[in-house]
């Protein structure tokens, strides 16, 4: 059988649903990337890093990681990772759920923008190893969610690994008032951002297709 061409340097189940609804063939390898100490190594070089920069910066370094490895070989390699950004501030994973229930007080009412970093990486034979990169941002508006609703929410754990503590193809549906943008993106990965990769690369994005 033959592998697919795309190879999704994530393991992230959001992701894959995203790939698996709208028709993509591919393969997944998580990358190892230490993500705290990338962005501190480049904001210890003098670079301001904005939200939207550090979501791409991310996604670049998986698909690195990833592309280097010997099994990638013939393969387009896709990095992405998402940060939420309120006030100018890159917020990630919560981990806890004190900080999480925090992070939902903050945002309640609000608008702020998830930002969604891509990198496809060309390792086709004849390929120089190119790469592409593009960084997707969308506006999401939290309804006025109760304390009360903030806790059950967090109780379940969905928020605990997702950037910004939400994820708008889960039970944070039902606490989202408004998406402006690509949905996608907010899931996790952009179809149509991929094919913009695709384009740049001089591939059909209907050759990932299943």
């Amino acid at each position: 059988m033959t592998s697919p061409l795309l190879l999704l340097a994530s393991t992230s189940g959001s992701r894959r649903s995203v790939l698996d609804a709208t028709g993509f063939a591919y393969a997944t390898d998580a990358p190892d990337v230490d993500e705290r100490a990338l962005i501190a190594e480049h904001r210890s070089a003098g670079e301001d890093i904005s939200p939207a920069r550090e979501a791409g910066l991310l996604a670049q370094a998986k698909a690195q990681d990833v592309a280097a490895r010997p099994g990638s070989a013939g393969h387009l390699v896709l990095g992405c990772d998402s940060v939420f950004e309120l006030d100018g501030a890159a917020y990630g994973k919560p981990h806890v759920p004190e900080v999480a229930i925090e992070r939902w007080r903050q945002m309640r009412g609000r608008t702020g923008v998830l930002h969604t970093g891509h990198t496809l990486v060309d390792l086709r034979d004849g390929a120089e190893s190119a790469g592409a990169s593009v960084t997707v941002s969308t506006s999401v508006t939290f309804a006025d969610a109760s304390d009360e609703e903030i806790a059950a929410y967090v109780a379940t754990g969905e928020p605990l690994g997702c950037a910004g503590g939400f994820t708008v193809d889960g039970k944070a549906a039902a606490l989202v008032e408004r998406i402006d943008g690509d949905f996608h993106a907010v899931v996790g990965i952009s179809p149509n951002a991929l094919r913009e990769l695709c384009a740049q690369l001089g591939v059909a994005v209907t050759e990932l297709w299943s």
